[in-house]
């Protein structure tokens, strides 16, 4: 279609077609002018027309962007799709002023059962944007012709985007400078709508007509065309109707090109779906990029869109530079006004160059340059806080939410959670025992909630809280969180609903389905483990019937650990979520007993499989510390006896084992002596010496360093090696002593100085020393050695 005939279609009585871009200040504040001089009648918007009775709801004063509509499917797969909308979305604003003049509106895109329903063609991996840039389809040659014989392993570099092309041809540094020059700062209202539309016929000039992208677009344009030509069935005059909908489908929107036709509506393809409305941040808005989705800046838009309101566009960049050095200042670097005025300046002398007022680009260089002195990193942390921003919608109570949704903010008011809805992590410290200074029975195990609620979005995969280790000398009754809010844990929540209409029946069913599916013994007990501090105590019964018909055929020896290990676990702290974990100690003693025996015959492993088999050896050590009155420990230390003295098993296993036992004064130092002098005497293969010293040294550092006679014996080791054996030695002794701090250390050089009668102080310098090109050189080759050889 020619771009004059587009134009006059705009004045003729078919309905108005208002080009937008989804996130663009200047595109809702030119929408409302003209629908302010339109006063049309009926005012059609692109989005999912199934989504209509969430209106009202995006309209409330009491709703406050930015916030999103989440279509998901009721049943698996899982497929979602959202619609954000920020405060300066055109939808958003033109949603606003229908409700303000009692205009009648309603969304005209394909529902979001099609979009879903298209989703299943590829398994979910196809993409739709609701604008996406259609790809560059313009490239030198044929592909056909490639010869991947000839060069398999070169990877073919990626054409430039569209986006990408743009920005190079008008001689900007990214496609945002480019949109904000010419479109952000467009003033004039008829200028931009001739502009958009033009921008939306070159967009369609390089769609390739047979991308998939392209074609699910044709297919949206032919319904939205269904709906506008339905709008006027009932009664309308077109002339009365305004049509918002994205540059590249407005072209599409004009003329007489043909609608969807029932035929071809009753084929597309559908998903049951449900839709609610959800929370949306700057943050996850930034993170969105291409044309459809809008900009990298939120909050800066954002200012620009208050600005726009307040008609004080021209004192955006002196707001938005004072506000770098507001933050800068906070968190301790200072700027002065005087600097901020420069700043301001050379911003507008940037511009200048481009015969413009500054954009985000230019204020972005001068906060670096005048702030940063140069150094980008000084002020990254500040521009992102005035880019993107941590601004996160809010809904009122009850609003289109699912009945998971509704129990879960219901859950976040119940323990006072409810702060921690942010978007910058925050840290929550838990002690689960109960406070007795206090009156009512829910505040004295108020922690013990906040963790059981946390656990169970744990499992159910929501990203909401992570859980940080915790040191503590006795009781697993300190936890500590990290919380943040994303729409990534709402999408989860909402998803979550196929599990159960609550938090609680949703972890349950999850428990169910892991049950279920699980063929080993450690994936039974990690449920009894996390059913425990889920306060899940039907979920423990059912796993310990799985975990006991596993138990019964199981020989694989780091399972038999881990689930002792997590038995273990649940039956000492038990008492602190309130779990009577006594029932369990027979079943404990029977994996305790399997694993023990099955640990020798699991030893003969290779490099990868010891590190496992450490692991496994300290769960059980553990387990025979703290059980040592339900456990057969005698049988334990038989065992771990005889891994120690093994010269066929894997050196750094009975490395480890040795140190086990001398932590448990077990070995004396005359035995010690005679097993550091046996396994480190120049005889001995150089992996295998070092090796066993690095099983060692994993243990009870501080007491292997005061005893000197282990020093010694490692230190003659040395001297004996041969060229070769020392540097095949090297590998494992660097590894050994990689782990150890500086302290340590220290404590090495001043037992090295006494051994070689060498002043400690003088051995720890030449070991503090910056190493040699050459020694360097070496180093690297030793990182690069191939332990396959060994």
């Amino acid at each position: 279609m020619p771009v004059d005939d587009g134009f006059r279609a705009m004045t003729s009585p078919n309905p108005l077609v208002f080009g937008v871009r989804h996130l663009s200040p200047s595109a809702s504040w030119h929408l409302l002018q003209l629908l302010d001089q339109r006063k049309p009648s009926l005012v059609l918007i692109e989005g999912a027309d199934d989504t209509d009775r969430c209106i009202p709801d995006l309209v409330s004063p009491k709703s406050v962007p930015p916030i999103a509509i989440l279509a998901y499917t009721t049943t698996t797969p899982v497929r979602t799709l959202v619609y954000p909308y920020a405060a300066y979305s055109p939808e958003y604003q033109a949603l606003q002023w229908c409700h303000r003049n009692q205009v009648s509106v309603r969304f005209i895109d394909l529902p979001s059962s099609v979009f879903l329903g298209l989703l299943d063609r590829d398994d979910g991996t196809a993409h739709l944007d609701k604008d996406p840039t259609p790809p560059d389809s313009t490239q030198d040659g044929d592909p056909t012709e490639k010869d991947d014989e000839e060069n398999p392993t070169t990877p073919v570099p990626e054409p430039p985007s569209l986006c990408d092309r743009i920005a190079s041809i008008t001689g900007e540094p990214d496609y945002e400078s480019y949109w904000e020059r010419n479109f952000e700062q467009q003033n004039d209202p008829e200028a931009y709508r001739q502009s958009i539309f033009q921008y939306g016929f070159c967009l369609r000039e390089t769609a390739d007509p047979t991308d998939r992208n392209t074609l699910h677009n044709l297919m949206r344009e032919a319904y939205m065309r269904r709906k506008i030509e339905a709008a006027v069935a009932e009664g309308y005059d077109p002339r009365e109707i305004v049509v918002v909908t994205g540059a590249y489908h407005a072209p599409a929107l004009l003329g007489n090109l043909p609608a969807m036709t029932d035929l071809e509506w009753s084929c597309l393809k559908q998903r049951e779906t449900k839709i609610t409305l959800m929370p949306y941040s700057f943050f996850k808005l930034s993170s969105q990029s291409g044309y459809g989705a809008g900009n990298h800046a939120p909050a800066y838009f954002n200012m620009r869109w208050a600005s726009m309101l307040d008609h004080t566009t021209d004192s955006l960049p002196t707001r938005f530079l004072a506000g770098v050095a507001r933050t800068l200042r906070t968190s301790g670097t200072f700027r002065s006004t005087a600097e901020v005025i420069d700043a301001v300046r050379l911003a507008h002398s940037i511009a200048n160059l481009k015969d413009s007022p500054p954009t985000l680009s230019e204020l972005r260089d001068a906060a670096v340059c005048l702030f940063g002195n140069g150094n980008s990193e000084v002020v990254r942390e500040s521009l992102l806080r005035m880019e993107i921003g941590t601004a996160i919608g809010s809904l009122p109570v009850g609003v289109s939410q699912t009945s998971i949704q509704d129990d879960f903010h219901r859950l976040l008011r119940e323990l006072k959670l409810e702060t921690y809805l942010s978007n910058v992590a925050r840290d929550l410290d838990l002690d689960l025992r109960e406070n007795r200074r206090v009156k009512s029975k829910e505040a004295a195990v108020l922690d013990l909630r906040r963790s059981t609620f946390l656990h169970r979005l744990s499992v159910l995969g929501v990203p909401f809280a992570s859980h940080k280790a915790v040191r503590q000398d006795a009781g697993n009754w300190a936890e500590s969180w990290v919380l943040r809010w994303t729409p990534e844990a709402e999408i989860a929540i909402v998803e979550a609903v196929l599990l159960g209409e609550t938090i609680e029946l949703a972890t349950a069913f999850r428990f169910k389905q892991r049950l279920e599916s699980a063929d080993s013994i450690d994936e039974a007990s990690s449920v009894i483990r996390q059913s425990c501090e889920c306060g899940m105590h039907q979920s423990i019964e059912l796993a310990t019937r799985t975990l006991q018909r596993l138990a019964s055929d199981s020989s694989d020896f780091r399972a038999l650990a881990t689930a002792s290990r997590d038995l273990s676990l649940v039956i000492r702290y038990g008492d602190v979520r309130q779990f009577d974990g006594d029932p369990l100690k027979p079943l404990l003693e029977q994996l305790f007993l399997e694993a023990t025996l099955a640990m020798i015959g699991s030893s003969s492993s290779d490099d990868a499989g010891a590190k496992e088999m450490v692991t496994g050896i300290q769960f059980l050590d553990r387990v025979a510390l703290d059980h040592s009155d339900h456990v057969d420990e005698s049988l334990w230390i038989s065992e771990l006896s005889k891994l120690a003295q093994a010269d066929h098993l894997h050196p750094l296993l009975s490395g480890y084992a040795c140190a086990l036992l001398v932590e448990r004064n077990l070995i004396i130092d005359r035995e010690l002596a005679c097993e550091v002098s046996r396994r480190l005497s120049p005889g001995m293969p150089a992996d295998l010496g070092a090796g066993w010293f690095e099983g060692l040294s994993m243990r009870n550092r501080y007491a292997l360093l005061s005893r000197m006679m282990l020093w010694e014996s490692l230190a003659g080791y040395i001297a004996s090696l041969t060229d070769d054996e020392f540097k095949r030695a090297l590998v494992f002794l660097r590894r050994a002593f990689s782990s150890f701090s500086p302290a340590e250390k220290q404590a090495i050089c001043e037992n090295l100085g006494e051994v070689w009668g060498t002043n400690p102080e003088a051995v720890s310098e030449v070991i503090r020393t910056d190493l040699s090109e050459q020694e360097q050189q070496d180093i690297a080759e030793l990182s690069d050695f191939d332990f396959g050889d060994l």
